[in-house]
């Protein structure tokens, strides 16, 4: 089987090329990335002379190049995303472009060239936000109500993609994940910037007060998912992905970072709120495991840990990450509020 990854380099995309490598060593992957400021071909290393595995540098918005490569392809498992808050609210084209524009070129080739399956990659933040302190949970039956320019092209792109299996019939899958950690996020993500501010000896910004809540799921664990759902999933279905963390504010994350790491809460500092920020999500995942079989096996204080010291021993890996055109993000984002 070939199965063309779109934004293989990323955080996800790179996490799930690895695996699948490793599960399914006789399929060919073809990854096709434009290597914006997420993407790190550091991440693939330890398979960038598998024969099986071939790196194109390209932009999912050009069709023709899009169309060339879909040719012959059994599957497109579809990750590539402009997918931070904080940068869709200083910019909302470069989310507009790539996630709906680039999504509209892939559906295309893959209706044009009648690929088998395609697989989008979505966000729970499509939904908006749930009441803090409920017990409410995001469905599959919940209405999409996005608040940020990223779920909003995000929201957009499902609807494309559904559109295009109720128009042409094209067999379509989608799935809509919880916020992921793991290794290789890169770090303007809640984890890796907190774990890396705190190598360097830096104080860690928390967002207002801090209580926002997120159900957190291990990288692996999503990518397990897919892999379900690739092999077993409904043709036009959507399966909602989520972890085993529903009642964790962000800055109790971080308060345990702290104590895994031997700091205290005064490297914490409360920042200005961002526009929009919701205040918690949650995700009922029943579905995809009364369906499929799947459900997040790894423990969330065990992987923070794990990802604590994956970060403590990649130093040159996030130092060379986080030089450059980051920097002057992260003091738009953070030291000038």
């Amino acid at each position: 089987m070939k199965l063309l990854v779109t934004g293989g380099a990323g955080f996800i995309g790179s996490n799930f090329i690895l695996y699948w490598i490793k599960k399914h060593p006789l399929d060919k992957i073809m990854n096709l990335d434009k290597l914006t400021y997420a993407g790190n071909l550091e991440n693939l290393k330890e398979v960038e002379k598998n024969p099986n595995y071939e790196f194109v540098h390209g932009d999912i918005c050009n069709p023709q190049l899009v169309n060339s490569l879909t040719k012959n392809v059994d599957m497109i498992v579809h990750f590539a995303a402009e997918s931070h808050v904080d940068r869709s609210i200083q910019n909302g084209l470069p989310f507009v472009k790539t996630n709906v524009e680039g999504t509209f070129a892939l559906l295309e080739s893959a209706r044009e060239n009648k690929v088998a399956r395609f697989h989008h990659i979505s966000t729970d933040e499509v939904f908006g936000e749930l009441p803090l302190n409920s017990k409410e949970k995001f469905t599959d039956v919940s209405p999409y109500n996005p608040r940020s320019p990223y779920s909003a092209s995000k929201a957009a792109s499902d609807h494309l993609v559904r559109a295009y299996h109720s128009t042409y019939g094209l067999p379509v899958t989608i799935s809509n994940c919880s916020n992921n950690f793991g290794p290789y996020q890169f770090p303007e993500k809640l984890f890796g910037l907190a774990i890396t501010n705190l190598l360097e000896g830096k104080k860690v910004p928390v967002y207002g007060d801090g209580l926002y809540v997120r159900d957190w799921l291990y990288v692996e664990d999503h990518c397990r998912a897919i892999e379900f759902i690739l092999l077993k999933g409904t043709v036009g279905k959507t399966y909602l992905v989520g972890g085993l963390t529903e009642d964790i504010s962000n800055v109790e994350i971080i308060k345990k970072i702290l104590r895994i790491m031997g700091k205290d809460e005064s490297s914490i500092e409360y920042v200005k709120d961002r526009p929009g920020h919701d205040r918690r999500y949650a995700i009922d995942w029943t579905t995809i495991q009364k369906e499929l079989g799947w459900k997040p096996l790894h423990n969330f204080d065990e992987e923070l840990k794990a990802t604590v010291e994956w970060y403590s021993k990649h130093e040159n890996w996030w130092k060379d990450v986080k030089s450059g055109t980051y920097q002057k993000y992260y003091k738009a984002q953070y030291v000038n509020r």
